[in-house]
């Protein structure tokens, strides 16, 4: 055991004693102490480490997260993709933004000699807007056809070809947020031999890295897998029929309801396939950890140390102390 994991391996002192006038034994206090839905500790609850002697890190003040997020964020920007995918995101917000007010009526300036004017200020301007926003969107839409389309034929290999080694080739590229049925049961050390199970990714290196709580995540549902790729994919055909109406007819003879329609459309399937993706990945990392930070090691050091009433944590000494006087006030004299 490392030297930032020996103090997480006493978690739970072997004096532990019940609070004065409390009628809780010293082992239903440990007990409630630990108690959790799961049959390891809960994420990001400051409890008792697992025993491989990780534990979560602590729960963040709002002033705490947002200085981490502000500090992620700024070394996100300062890196080439990171400013170009801010430049991006900030093009999308700027343009959707001046389109939006657009089309509210925010600015009556433009509105000669009418709002619906086909010459008007306004309705040039709302052409503008869309093409620039339709050019964005197109930035994804196809510049990701490359990765969207191989997913989209690993899918169709295993599904129409029966061939499971295309799953395990798509639990390799989604290996953050997928997990193969029965990896929930291999070992935490992946070996060579693992290379024909089938519940491990290939190729190996891009198998998921061994959990740092110790414990695996269980399987994932398939069709989630499925409708991922399919949401992406379609996001893309959307994205084609919308540059047809985009780029192949006039603002003129455009058919006013087809621009909101796809970019609705598209927007709509793309945060579906992202929604799954999120949800997910969240759910594997309460269940098999997050890198902590040497800030939140120090925290859960001090957490360790910063006991009272013969080893029981504040935390849980409040919470036992609570239960008993609610107890005892609900009893009869």
């Amino acid at each position: 055991m490392n030297q930032d994991q020996s103090f997480v391996s006493t978690a739970v002192p072997n004096n532990i004693s019940a609070p004065k006038n409390s009628s809780v034994k010293p082992d239903q206090l440990l007990e409630s102490s630990l108690t959790s839905t799961d049959s390891h500790p809960p994420a990001h609850v400051s409890g008792p480490p697992y025993p491989n002697g990780y534990q979560f890190p602590p729960k963040h003040t709002w002033a705490e997260a947002t200085s981490i997020a502000l500090r992620g964020s700024i070394k996100f920007v300062l890196t080439p993709l990171g400013f170009l995918i801010t430049l991006y995101g900030l093009n999308v917000v700027a343009w959707g933004g001046m389109l939006f007010l657009l089309l509210i009526n925010s600015s009556p300036a433009m509105c000669h000699p009418s709002c619906n004017a086909i010459n008007s200020s306004r309705r040039i301007w709302i052409e503008i807007d869309s093409q620039i926003l339709n050019a964005l969107f197109c930035v994804t839409g196809f510049g990701l056809i490359p990765w969207r389309f191989r997913d989209f034929y690993y899918l169709l290999k295993w599904r129409i070809g029966k061939q499971p080694n295309a799953l395990r080739r798509l639990a390799g590229i989604h290996s953050g947020w997928f997990r193969l049925p029965g990896s929930e049961k291999l070992q935490l050390v992946p070996s060579t031999d693992d290379e024909a199970n089938p519940a491990v990714p290939i190729p190996l290196m891009k198998a998921p890295p061994p959990p740092l709580t110790g414990v695996r995540a269980p399987r994932s549902a398939l069709w989630k897998l499925d409708f991922v790729i399919w949401m992406f994919v379609l996001n893309t055909f959307l994205q084609v029929v919308l540059s047809g109406f985009m780029w192949g007819l006039n603002r003129i003879d455009r058919p006013s309801w087809s621009t909101g329609t796809f970019v609705a459309m598209a927007c709509i399937v793309a945060a579906a396939g992202g929604l799954v993706i999120f949800l997910d990945g969240k759910k594997v990392k309460n269940i098999e950890g997050v890198p902590v930070s040497g800030e939140d090691l120090a925290r859960l050091k001090r957490g360790q140390i910063d006991l009272e009433e013969g080893g029981v944590p504040r935390s849980a000494h409040r919470t036992v102390v609570e239960k008993d006087e609610s107890i005892a006030g609900s009893a009869p004299p």
